[in-house]
């Protein structure tokens, strides 16, 4: 059995903050923990607006506190973001994820494949494949 804290992940190497400053991501569970997917607890700062392309990965975003919004690429659709909110990308849905206008959003983020915990988005928002 593995167990760990928020708390001690938080002062951690697994403690991924974006080079922009647009977000937060404590890997609690990551590709060595051996589980087939990875979880996150992220922060999306007020008033960021960031880019986003999961083409080696799916992600299911359950939002814990906060407000945010979600814009698909696609088809211009915007989804608000509150607590209790779920977003699923099944299709490697591009997006732009936005935090809130006068407060942090709090989401927890499940991954497949895992994450190894040293990915951070590339210029066109994905995450490699693979990171070791």
């Amino acid at each position: 059995m593995i167990v760990r804290t928020l708390a001690e992940a938080e002062k951690s190497d697994r403690c991924v903050k974006a080079e922009n400053g647009n977000w937060q991501s404590v890997r609690l569970s990551l590709k060595e923990d051996k589980m087939g997917h990875s979880f996150n607890i992220t922060t999306i700062f007020k008033g960021t607006k960031t880019h986003i392309k999961y083409a080696n990965h799916w992600e299911s975003v359950y939002v814990i506190s906060g407000s945010g919004k979600i814009e698909t690429l696609d088809d211009g659709k915007v989804y608000d973001l509150t607590p209790g909110t779920i977003y699923l990308l099944d299709e490697h849905d591009e997006h732009y994820l936005y935090g809130g206008e006068n407060e942090d959003m709090v989401v927890a983020c499940a991954f497949t494949p895992p994450l190894s915990g040293k990915e951070v988005h590339d210029e066109n928002g994905v995450y490699p494949a693979d990171v070791d």
